[in-house]
């Protein structure tokens, strides 16, 4: 099966973006999800 690059050049960006928002919003997740259950 030859593998299609065009696949990847379109879920590159969308892997990219969606690791740089995880990067920034797990920290702050996590903080909030310790808040609650130290409550």
């Amino acid at each position: 099966m030859d593998f299609d690059f065009r696949l990847l050049i379109v879920l590159l960006p969308v892997l990219l973006a969606a690791g740089w928002a995880a990067k920034n919003i797990l920290p702050s997740a996590l903080q909030q999800l310790q808040a609650f259950v130290n409550k």
